[in-house]
């Protein structure tokens, strides 16, 4: 007889099977051309553009971030988070999604987001090619360790084993297949991982709330904790060298609820700015066959993420009303969801469930991999250095620079202690404030020229840094999240370089209108 944990782990290994024979299937259109392996020859149908949009996107932090911070603080953070995210997902595929798809394959049919923004400034120096993709790498870099981070303790937590080894071998798995399969073996696996991810999320708020005595019972319990559950408030766990103490009879000790004020929501909120410089879900974009077609795919995202988020975060508050005292740091906190998993399902449901984990680490790693990788091959080595090299080459080069960002990935990981919100947090703020605004920008208004672009860059991503290592120790109104003003920044340094340089080219402002006609037609 098969225990427990055997059946977990053979239903983890025929998931990760699936996902295995899927590279394989790829393999061989992966290995025909660097165009095919970076971007799927413009291929993606709307339902796999979609889910692999938001399953790259989301990540692991979605089903053990997100509880976890619900669980840890309450229902404010998580909830207005989730709102920011949504908001953003929204606006992202009604603005960005069309324009930018019509507008990479008039300015050079680029297929990477460095291509496209040195397209689109026809540039002859590629300064704004070399700086996005060193900024892709460096953010991607740290991102990737985060889905790293959540593979690591899945395992370790599953089945008893040293963090570290759970880590290395999850990662040699994500690296292996996309390896072989690239960009359409990431794609097609992302829908499947999608799909598995909205029914364990469904399932385990479903079967909680059952176990709770059901969804009044689930408030009642959360309620007696001061700023549980609150909008405007937020609760206080007692801490002693980051542990929350315990009390009489056993149940964990919080202060008097903490303010949940205006400059905390924008701070939250403003995770919903991110998603105009996200290079994973950019990408989805510019791979879809029809343009026409990214309608449904906006459909099907937003469907998909209102019903993940809620189900995310209500997680984390059944999870405080079932098991109180179960995790008393807020990096443990984020294993609730394998805990609830765990505890309501036999086995080798459980390990269906706890799939959903590894599918939304492996869709995520998969894509933050594969676009640094890209961003290093087609942008610095070819763009660059070695601008005769043939497409072989390039694909080798795409192949190699993997491995080597997966090992730096690793490098980063290496603490179990890390709190996967926080890792994720950051890299999210870097993308959001080094490419969205200026993502707008280049779709949106014309006037942008070159230098705007160069500063925009350098200012967003630049603040990011300065803000979270400088800024913000220092608390106050500099405890804000620091997407908000380095977004701001680099606006306000995109409008005023653009404003006081040379205007465009005629050239480049046929092609903006180009572009623009071409969407406003479809």
């Amino acid at each position: 007889m098969i225990g427990d944990k055997g059946q977990i782990f053979i239903a983890m290994v025929l998931y990760m099977a699936v996902v295995i024979g899927i590279g394989v299937y790829y393999a061989k259109r992966a290995g025909e051309s660097s165009d095919n392996y970076l971007i799927g020859g413009r291929s993606l149908g709307p339902w796999i553009t979609a889910m692999g949009a938001e399953a790259s996107d989301m990540s692991g932090w979605l089903l053990m971030g997100l509880p976890g911070v619900a669980y840890w603080y309450g229902l404010s953070d998580a909830a207005w988070t989730a709102i920011g995210l949504f908001i953003g997902t929204y606006l992202n595929w009604l603005f960005v999604s069309k324009r930018l798809r019509n507008y990479t394959v008039v300015a050079g049919d680029a297929i990477t987001i460095p291509d496209f923004f040195s397209n689109r400034f026809k540039e002859n120096k590629k300064v704004i090619m070399t700086i996005a993709a060193l900024f892709i790498l460096i953010f991607f870099t740290v991102y990737a360790a985060s889905c790293l981070v959540t593979m690591g303790k899945l395992f370790s937590t599953l089945f008893g084993t040293k963090y570290q080894y759970m880590m290395i071998a999850g990662a040699i798995f994500v690296v292996f297949y996309t390896y072989i399969g690239g960009f359409l073996a990431e794609s097609a696996s992302d829908f499947m991982q999608g799909v598995i991810m909205f029914f364990s999320l469904a399932v385990v708020m479903i079967a909680g709330v059952s176990a709770a005595g059901g969804i009044s019972a689930v408030i009642e319990n959360v309620q007696q904790i001061p700023g549980f559950f609150e909008f405007l408030g937020i609760a206080q766990p007692i801490l002693a060298d980051g542990v929350q103490q315990i009390g009489e009879g056993g149940k964990p000790l919080f202060g008097d609820a903490a303010p949940y004020g205006f400059l905390t929501i924008i701070s939250t909120l403003s995770w919903g700015l991110g998603y105009f410089g996200m290079p994973q879900v950019l990408l989805k974009f510019m791979a879809i066959k029809n343009p026409s077609e990214l309608k449904m795919s906006r459909r099907i995202a937003i469907i998909w993420c209102a019903i993940s988020l809620f189900a995310a975060v209500f997680i984390g508050i059944i999870g405080r009303a079932l098991y109180p005292s179960t995790f008393l740091t807020q990096s443990s906190a984020e294993n609730i969801f394998i805990l609830l998993s765990t505890s309501f399902f036999i086995p080798l449901i459980a390990g269906i469930v706890m799939a959903g984990i590894l599918a939304a680490t492996i869709s995520s790693s998969d894509s933050y991999l594969l676009i640094a990788a890209s961003a290093f091959s087609k942008n610095i080595f070819q763009g660059i250095f070695k601008k005769e090299a043939s497409d072989r080459t390039v694909l080798y080069c795409t192949r190699i620079t993997l491995i080597i960002i997966a090992i730096c990935s690793m490098i980063i990981a290496m603490d179990e202690n890390s709190v996967i919100f926080i890792v994720v947090s950051f890299a999210w703020a870097g993308f959001g404030a080094t490419f969205g605004p200026i993502m707008l920008f280049s779709l949106f208004w014309k006037r942008v020229t070159r230098a705007g672009a160069i500063a925009g860059m350098l200012s967003g991503g630049g603040m990011v840094f300065i803000w979270k290592l400088l800024l913000k120790p220092m608390g106050g109104v500099f405890g804000i999240y620091e997407l908000f003003p380095a977004f701001v920044i680099s606006c306000l340094f995109i409008i005023v370089v653009s404003k006081l340089s040379k205007e465009p080219d005629e050239s480049v402002i046929e092609e903006f209108e180009k572009a623009r006609m071409l969407t406003l037609g479809q």
